[in-house]
C-alpha cells in the first residue's frame, strides 16, 4: 500500500510508472498481465487504500474529490483520489489487470460519499466516458455503472434534486447502445406509483371545488391511460376534459401575463410536481407555463391512444377516434393562444411526438439492432506502402469498358452495334396483349407503357405510312400490323372495301384540284410574246390545241373534264414536246412551248 501512496505522489502520466508500481507490488507471473488471484489481491488493496483517503478527507472536512490537492502558484495538483482512479483506469484499458476493477472502485466510492460529494464523483465518471465505453471495458462493467447508477437516483429527491438525475439519465443514454433493452419498457407498463394527492372536501375557500376536483382528477387518467377499455371509463375523462378546455377558453391569457411570467427563469427553478393546494388553484390558471404543462399531457395520452402497432383490443372504436380527434384540435388551439410564442411551442411539440412514433415502432418489432460496427483497417506491414492504382481513364470501371473491345472505334461505329427493329419485331409484344386467347389482364398491356407507344409511333411514321394513318380512327392498336393479330381480333381492323373507295376518290379529288391550280399559276406566270408569233402560222394546229382545252372559247369546264384533264396530264407534256417537235420541223414555231399554243388560243 506504501508503494501505491508513493507511486500516486510522483508527477507525470500514469503510463510512465503504472505498471512498474504493478509489478512492484503483487510480483505477478506474466510481466504485463496479472492472474485472477493476482487480480483479486490487487483489488483488495486498491479498496483498502481508497477507504482511507475517503475517511481522511471525512475527518478533515475537504470534499472527497479535492483531498490531498495543493494549489501553487505554477500548478495545481491533483487530488489523492481521481489520481489514484486515473491510474487504475489506465491498467484497465490497457489490459494490464482485469477491466471492471475501476467500475468496482467507482461504485465503492459512491457509496461512501454523501450526495454532495457524489455530484463531483459523478463529475469525473461523465469526464471519462469515452474511455469508460470502450468494448473491452464495457463488457466488463456495463452492469456494474447501471447498479452504481440505479443507486444514485434512489438516493435522490425526484422533485428536488431534478438536474442531477438528469445528468444520470443522459449519461446512461450515451453510455449505453440504443439497442439495449435493459433501457427499455419492452411490456409498456405505467409508473401507477406517481399518485397526485390531493384535497377531497373544501377547507372554507371560496373557490370552484367541482372544477378543483374534476381538473386534478385528470391525473389519474394522466398516469394509467388504459382507458379505451371501459366505454365508461372514457366517457368521464372526456366529459372531465371538456370542462377543463372550457375553462381555459373562457380565460384566455393575454400577452401581458405571459411576459410577466418568464418561463427561462422558471426553467432554473423547474419543479416536477405542481402543488394541488386549492388556494392556489386560481394563480396556476393564469400561469402559462402550468396551463402548458397540463395541455401536453393531454397531447402525450392522444398520441399514446392512436399509438401505431397495436391489436384490435387496444384500438378506440370510431366514435372514440372522432371524439380524440376534436379534443386534440381544441388543445393545439389553446397551445397556439398560450403566450408567449405559442406556435412555436406547439410546433416543437408536435416534432417530439412525430418522433416519438419511430421508437414506438422500434419497440413493437423487438428493439432490432441498427447500429453497425466499424470496419477494421488492415494493416500494412513495416517499409512496404501501398501504391494507389492509376487507371486511364480515370477509374476501374471506365477502364474495364474500354478493354472489352480490341478496336473500340471500329466498335463504336459498327452498323451492328445499334439496329432499329423491323416493325413486325417492335409491335409483336402488343399484338399479344391483343390476343383474348393469351389471357393477359387489360393493366399489364404495353399499350399502357406511353414511351412504348411513342417509339412505336415514330418507327410506323418512316417504315408503316398505311398503318400510321389507323391511328386517328383506331388508337395505338390499330398501328399493328394486321399479320400479326388473330384472325378474330383482325377483322375489327381491317378496313372494308368501299371505305378503301371512298378514301382513294377523295384522296384523288384533291390532287386533281391541286394540279387545276398548279396549272393556272404557270398559265398566269408564263411571258407572251406576240411580236415573234410568224403571220404565216397554218389554222389547223391552233385549232385543234384550241379545241383540246376546257374552256378555251370562253366554256367554263365541267368537273368531269377537269378529272380528264388531270388524269391526262401525264401524256400532254409527251405529247406537246412531240407537237412542239414537228412544229420546229415545219418551220412554224421556233422555240415555243405548248404553253404557249394554249395562251395562243385563248386570245383568239
Amino acid at each position: 500500500m506504501e508503494v501505491f501512496k508513493r507511486a500516486i505522489m510522483q508527477p507525470g502520466p500514469p503510463e510512465h510508472f503504472a505498471l512498474l508500481t504493478v509489478q512492484e507490488v503483487i510480483k505477478p507471473q506474466k510481466q504485463t498481465k496479472l492472474a485472477q488471484d493476482e487480480n483479486q489481491l490487487l483489488e483488495n488493496i486498491l479498496r483498502m487504500l481508497l477507504q482511507e483517503y475517503v475517511s481522511s478527507a471525512v475527518q478533515s472536512g475537504e470534499k472527497i474529490m479535492h483531498f490531498g490537492q495543493s494549489i501553487d502558484a505554477t500548478e495545481t495538483t491533483q487530488g489523492l483520489i481521481p489520481r489514484l482512479l486515473d491510474i487504475v483506469l489506465y491498467l484497465c484499458e490497457k489490459e494490464h489487470i482485469e477491466g471492471g476493477m475501476i467500475f468496482s472502485l467507482l461504485e465503492d466510492l459512491t457509496e461512501m460519499s454523501t450526495m454532495k460529494n457524489c455530484k463531483d464523483i459523478f463529475g469525473y465518471i461523465e469526464s471519462k466516458q469515452d474511455i469508460l465505453g470502450k468494448q473491452e471495458l464495457f463488457a466488463r462493467g456495463k452492469l456494474v455503472m447501471l447498479r452504481t447508477c440505479n443507486q444514485l437516483l434512489r438516493r435522490l429527491s425526484k422533485a428536488n434534486d431534478v438536474v442531477f438525475c438528469g445528468r444520470i439519465l443522459m449519461f446512461l443514454a450515451h453510455f449505453f447502445p440504443l439497442s439495449e433493452r435493459s433501457a427499455l419498457n419492452i411490456k409498456g407498463v405505467f409508473n401507477t406509483s406517481n399518485e397526485t394527492k390531493y384535497e377531497k372536501e373544501p377547507l372554507g375557500i371560496c373557490i370552484d371545488f367541482k372544477f378543483y376536483e374534476t381538473f386534478w382528477g385528470l391525473q389519474e387518467y394522466f398516469s394509467n391511460p388504459t382507458i379505451t377499455h371501459a366505454p365508461s371509463k372514457w366517457q368521464k375523462f372526456a366529459s372531465s376534459l371538456s370542462v377543463v378546455l372550457n375553462t381555459f377558453e373562457a380565460q384566455p391569457l393575454s400577452d401581458e401575463e405571459g411576459d410577466a411570467n418568464n418561463l427561462e427563469e422558471e426553467a432554473v427553478n423547474f419543479s416536477i410536481k405542481y402543488l394541488t393546494s386549492s388556494k392556489l388553484m386560481g394563480l396556476e390558471l393564469k400561469d402559462p407555463s402550468f396551463r402548458r404543462h397540463v395541455l401536453v399531457q393531454c397531447l402525450i395520452l392522444f398520441d399514446y391512444l392512436k399509438a401505431p402497432g397495436k391489436g384490435d383490443k387496444d384500438l378506440p372504436s370510431e366514435s372514440m377516434k372522432d371524439e380524440i380527434s376534436s379534443c386534440e384540435a381544441r388543445v393545439k388551439r389553446l397551445l397556439e393562444l398560450t403566450p408567449p410564442k405559442g406556435k412555436e411551442f406547439l410546433h416543437k411539440i408536435e416534432h417530439i411526438l412525430e418522433r416519438e412514433k419511430n421508437w414506438v415502432w422500434w419497440k413493437r418489432d423487438g428493439c432490432l439492432p441498427y447500429e453497425k460496427q466499424p470496419t477494421e483497417k488492415k494493416a500494412i506491414q513495416d517499409g512496404t506502402k501501398k501504391r494507389k492504382p492509376r487507371w486511364r481513364l480515370g477509374n476501374k470501371e471506365l477502364s474495364q469498358l474500354w478493354k472489352w473491345a480490341d478496336q473500340n472505334p471500329n466498335a463504336l461505329t459498327n452498323p451492328q452495334r445499334v439496329q432499329t427493329p423491323s416493325i413486325m419485331d417492335y409491335w409483336k409484344p402488343l399484338a399479344e396483349d391483343m390476343d383474348p386467347s393469351a389471357g393477359i389482364e387489360a393493366e399489364y398491356h404495353h399499350k399502357n407503357n406511353r414511351v412504348y407507344c411513342w417509339k412505336g409511333l415514330r418507327l410506323s411514321a418512316r417504315q408503316d405510312l398505311e398503318g400510321f394513318s389507323k391511328f386517328t380512327d383506331h388508337g395505338v392498336e390499330g398501328v399493328v400490323p394486321l399479320e400479326l393479330l388473330p384472325p378474330d381480333v383482325r377483322s375489327k381492323y381491317q378496313a372494308k372495301p368501299n371505305e378503301r373507295g371512298k378514301r382513294s376518290k377523295k384522296e384523288e379529288a384533291k390532287g386533281t384540284a391541286h394540279q387545276v391550280d398548279e396549272n393556272q399559276m404557270s398559265t398566269h406566270a408564263t411571258e407572251v410574246d406576240v411580236e415573234g408569233i410568224r403571220t404565216d402560222m397554218t389554222a389547223t394546229p391552233m385549232e385543234f390545241d384550241a379545241a383540246s382545252i376546257p374552256g378555251a372559247q370562253g366554256e367554263t369546264p365541267t368537273p368531269e373534264e377537269l378529272q380528264k384533264q388531270s388524269s391526262d396530264t401525264d401524256g400532254g407534256q409527251e405529247a406537246g414536246q412531240l407537237d412542239a417537235d414537228a412544229e420546229v420541223e415545219a418551220g412554224i414555231i421556233d422555240g415555243e412551248t405548248d404553253a404557249d399554243v394554249d395562251l395562243d388560243a385563248k386570245d383568239d
